[in-house]
């Protein structure tokens, strides 16, 4: 074994890593109301370990060896899933017409996608740790003497831009309000859905309208599913903050012109229930007079090194800096 699969297999399998994109200039002093800061935050979730990832191919594997020959490998939800992407594939292939005008209008769309919506769909809570048990067999592997240790995911952290308290208390503010947000996005596009019956009735170009509105119910609908489950995680203290040097190190290096000060890191006490029963988002009082930026992105290519991150979270990353970088007003 090398030493870097040596390294590699002493990482825990399961992690998330908080990036923090923005911060406040200064804390609120309104009475009442809680002072944690509203800054914004890419969370990368690797809540699949390697244990439930080899028992899902096993178990795919004897599904197929008895699934019936008329159904596909993979079974239909996975067909269906493949076709799709292939369909919109070759739309992107098309030269001009209104398959190509679609696939541009819809990149453009999945662009114009909150980040935090699109890292929440990354989690598949079915691949998760099972929150059955304090002890959760997914997790033997990762004890060094093979015994079973207490269910524990680790929330890496920048120490110098954030304190531990407050960035579990800014996770939490995170899933609060992210759970009644996809809940109503959820709701509101399958209503919306039946009011484009009108457009089937237009030969050869299929109900886009419709299909559209599905895919968005489609996309909440899992953010709402995986918020859910971080909450569990969250009321279970499963989620321990871990400092990392790694983080620390990046942030110093790929901090905007005039870097902020990293040498006081943001403290905060837990959010109040005052706050959290208002409801206000994370990005509602992001605006360049009062935030910052902390990163460039040249940072990018390093994290993705640093952390060893799969290739889809190179894009995923680009648009939740370039998210913050609007909502800040940063560079305007």
């Amino acid at each position: 074994m090398s030493i870097a699969s040596a390294i590699a297999s002493l990482r825990p399998r399961t992690r998330i890593i908080a990036v923090p994109l923005s911060r406040p200039r200064r804390l609120p002093t309104t009475p009442g109301v809680s002072s944690a800061p509203s800054g914004l935050t890419y969370y990368q979730f690797q809540l699949a370990s390697r244990e439930t990832k080899r028992k899902m191919r096993e178990a795919e594997e004897e599904a197929d060896k008895n699934r019936p020959s008329w159904i596909p490998k993979g079974g239909l939800a996975r067909w269906a899933q493949n076709k799709a992407a292939e369909t919109w594939a070759s739309f992107g292939k098309a030269q001009g017409g209104w398959k190509r005008r679609t696939y541009d209008f819809g990149e453009r769309m999945a662009d114009r996608m909150e980040f935090e919506e699109l890292a929440l769909k990354s989690i598949d809570p079915s691949l998760g740790p099972s929150l059955s048990h304090p002890a959760s067999s997914e997790m033997e592997s990762e004890s060094s003497e093979g015994k079973n240790v207490r269910l524990r995911i680790p929330l890496y952290y920048p120490k110098n831009i954030l304190s531990g308290e407050t960035v579990m208390s800014e996770l939490r503010q995170y899933v609060d309000h992210r759970i009644p947000a996809h809940r109503k996005g959820f709701y509101m596009w399958l209503a919306i859905a039946p009011l484009t019956a009108p457009f089937m009735i237009i030969p050869i170009i299929p109900n886009l309208p419709f299909f559209f509105c599905i895919w968005r119910s489609w996309s909440h609908y899992r953010a709402f599913r995986s918020s859910q489950y971080l909450q569990s995680l969250l009321d279970r203290k499963i989620i321990v903050p871990e400092s990392s040097q790694e983080l620390d190190a990046i942030y110093t290096r790929h901090a905007p012109n005039p870097s902020p000060s990293l040498s006081d890191p943001i403290t905060s006490p837990p959010p109040s229930d005052h706050s959290l029963s208002s409801g206000s988002s994370p990005k509602s009082s992001t605006n360049s007079e009062n935030h910052e930026l902390l990163l460039i992105p040249t940072a990018i290519p390093e994290i993705l090194e640093k952390f060893e991150l799969e290739p889809g979270a190179t894009g995923d990353l680009y648009r939740a800096l370039e998210q913050a970088r609007v909502r800040t007003g940063a560079g305007e």
